[in-house]
C-alpha cells in the first residue's frame, strides 16, 4: 500500500470513530433524558397517594367538626316541649309530618320530648341536628326577652314583626305569629343571666346572614338564641355558650364548618377541637362575609372539599 492510501484509509477510520462516539453520546443522552421522564404509572400513583392524603386529612377534620357521639349541651329540654304544645307555638301534628314527609320520622324519645318534657342532657348529633333547629327556632321566637322585644328585630320591623324569616317562616303554629312572638315566660333569667345571653349573642353570627344571634331575623338565630337562653338559665357561663355555639354551628352547617376548619388548619396550623370558640363563631369567621372570605382563600390554594353532609343555610 502507498503512503498515500495509507492515509487515506487512515482518514477515512478516524471520521468512522468520530460518527460512532457521536451516535453513542446520543444514545446516551436520549436515555438520561427518557430516565429523567416520570413514567405514567409512578405519576397516577403519586397522584393518588396525594388524594388519599388529602381524603384523610378532610375526614379527620370532618370527624372534629361533627363528632360521632354528639355534643353534650349540659341542659335539658325540661318541660318546654309541653309548653310549647299547649300554648300552640307548635302543632303536633304539623310539626311530625315535616319528619315523616323528609323520610324520618320522630324517633320515640323525641315524640317523648315533645309532650311530656325530658331532664337527659341535650346531645346534638348529626341525626337529631334538623329537630333540635326547629324545637329551638319555636322557643326562641315565643320566650319573651327584651332582646326581640326591644332590640334589632323591633327596631329593623317597621311595626311589622311578622315578615321576617324567623317569624313569617314558623308555619307549624295553631295561632298567629303576633300573638305567639316574644309571649311566654319560657326561660327565667335573672339579671346577670340576661346580660349573659345579650353579651354572647352579640358575638355568635351564622354563615347564612350578616346578622349576630342578637338579630335573629331566620330560624338558625332564632333557635340559636333559645338555646343560649336556656343555657345561661341553667348556669352556663359565657365560654361554655361560645364553646355550645361553635359546635351547634358545625352540626347546622357542616360544609361551611369544614372550610372553617380547614382553613384554620392551613394558615394557622390549629385543629378545630383546639380553636378558640370565640374566633369561630364570630364575625370574621362564621358570619356570610366572613364565611366568603375562608372559602375564597381556600380556593385560590386548591384547598377546597366536600363535607360529607349537605351544609345548612337559612331555608332549613
Amino acid at each position: 500500500m502507498s503512503d498515500s492510501q495509507h492515509t487515506q484509509t487512515e482518514s477515512m477510520l478516524n471520521r468512522r470513530i468520530t460518527q460512532v462516539a457521536w451516535i453513542t453520546v446520543g444514545l446516551v443522552a436520549v436515555y438520561v433524558a427518557v430516565m429523567a421522564i416520570p413514567s405514567g404509572k409512578s405519576n397516577t400513583t403519586q397522584t393518588k397517594d396525594s388524594q388519599t392524603s388529602t381524603n384523610v386529612e378532610t375526614t379527620m377534620l370532618y370527624e372534629q367538626i361533627n363528632p360521632k357521639d354528639g355534643y353534650n349541651l349540659s341542659v335539658s329540654y325540661r318541660d318546654l316541649g309541653p309548653r310549647l304544645l299547649a300554648s300552640g307555638v307548635i302543632n303536633y301534628d304539623a310539626f311530625a309530618a315535616i319528619y315523616q314527609n323528609a323520610g324520618s320520622p320522630l324517633s320515640a324519645e323525641q315524640v317523648e320530648i315533645l309532650k311530656n318534657g325530658s331532664d337527659e342532657d341535650i346531645i346534638i348529633n348529626s341525626q337529631n341536628a334538623y329537630y333540635l333547629l326547629n324545637f329551638f327556632w319555636a322557643v326562641g321566637l315565643a320566650n319573651r326577652n327584651v332582646i326581640l322585644t326591644e332590640g334589632p328585630m323591633v327596631q329593623n320591623s317597621d311595626g311589622k314583626v311578622e315578615n321576617f324569616a324567623s317569624t313569617g317562616g314558623w308555619s307549624l303554629a295553631t295561632k298567629p305569629i303576633t300573638d305567639l312572638y316574644a309571649s311566654l315566660d319560657l326561660i327565667a333569667l335573672t339579671e346577670e343571666q340576661q346580660k349573659l345571653v345579650e353579651e354572647v349573642a352579640q358575638d355568635v353570627y351564622r354563615p347564612c346572614c350578616d346578622n349576630p344571634t342578637h338579630f335573629p331575623d331566620c330560624n338558625h338565630g332564632m333557635a340559636m338564641l333559645g338555646i343560649l337562653e336556656l343555657m345561661a338559665s341553667q348556669g352556663a357561663t359565657a365560654d361554655q355558650m361560645f364553646e355550645a355555639a361553635k359546635y351547634i354551628n358545625a352540626y347546622w352547617f357542616p360544609q361551611q364548618t369544614l372550610e372553617t376548619a380547614l382553613y384554620l388548619k392551613a394558615n394557622e396550623d390549629v385543629d378545630f377541637a383546639d380553636a378558640n370558640p370565640r374566633l369561630v363563631v364570630g364575625k370574621s369567621m362564621s358570619s356570610a362575609s366572613g364565611a366568603k372570605m375562608v372559602h375564597a382563600d381556600l380556593q385560590s390554594k386548591g384547598l377546597l372539599q366536600q363535607a360529607p353532609g349537605q351544609g345548612g343555610s337559612c331555608a332549613n
